[in-house]
């Protein structure tokens, strides 16, 4: 789907690149999956559904209370840049405040769906937002992607489109790890994003501004948050 998205191709070659054998069969399975077929898909480009891996292993040990954390120093990388003006299309939940709270309310397959949009200026991301962007009755966690404010692409059923002010954002990046360890490095990671202090570097956490965020994380490149700032005035 994603290749279809991004490239113009014909849907024969497609298939043949992904090893079904015949245009046909590709089709078939295309439309039985997505509900819409390959050609038209190509032709349309609406959100859809995608499979995605989920770290099953990671959910059941959340589910069971089995966490672990390590005492040693965590490393991180941080660098502040800006963010223009700017739109995003969320999905909330009811009374989330982290991931696994959103998936056992909204489910795991919002993240597919996210992936699918084009157009997005980013990846898909984890929102904690500011009160000025909650509503009545949702979740401070949502999931989401940004996308530039004159985007005029299709908004899934069930989303939000919320907009985003100019700010500055502090981002963090932790060191490579291995994916078995995905809790325990992220959750040194985000200890150490807690303590760490902003003012001797000329900025002070500003949590009203916008959406602080995380990406997916992926062990190949470290977690990464980040969290809006302002400059301090000289």
């Amino acid at each position: 789907a994603l290749f279809l998205r991004d490239n113009e191709t014909q849907i024969v070659d497609v298939a043949l690149n992904f090893i079904f054998e015949t245009h046909e069969g590709f089709t078939r399975a295309f439309a039985k999956e997505f509900g819409i077929t390959p050609k038209k898909y190509a032709q349309t480009t609406p959100p859809l559904k995608l499979f995605l891996p989920t770290p099953v292993q990671d959910w059941e040990n959340e589910k069971k209370g089995k966490k672990t954390m390590s005492t040693n120093s965590t490393v991180i990388f941080a660098q502040v840049i800006e963010r223009s003006k700017r739109k995003a299309i969320i999905k909330r939940g009811v009374d989330a405040t982290h991931y696994f709270e959103y998936c056992n309310e909204v489910g795991c397959d919002v993240w597919g769906e996210l992936c699918s949009i084009r157009g997005a200026l980013y990846e898909p991301m984890g929102m904690w937002l500011p009160p000025k962007l909650i509503k009545p009755g949702t979740s401070l966690y949502v999931q989401g992607v940004e996308i530039p404010e004159d985007f005029s692409g299709i908004i899934p059923e069930g989303y939000d489109l919320i907009d985003l002010e100019p700010c500055l954002m502090m981002i963090f990046q932790g060191e490579k790890y291995d994916d078995e360890n995905f809790q325990e490095e992220v959750g040194k990671v985000m200890k150490a994003i807690d303590k760490y202090d902003p003012e001797p570097f000329g900025f002070v956490w500003a949590p009203n501004d916008a959406p602080r965020f995380q990406y997916e994380p992926q062990g190949s490149r470290g977690y990464i948050e980040g969290r809006p700032v302002r400059q301090i005035a000289k």
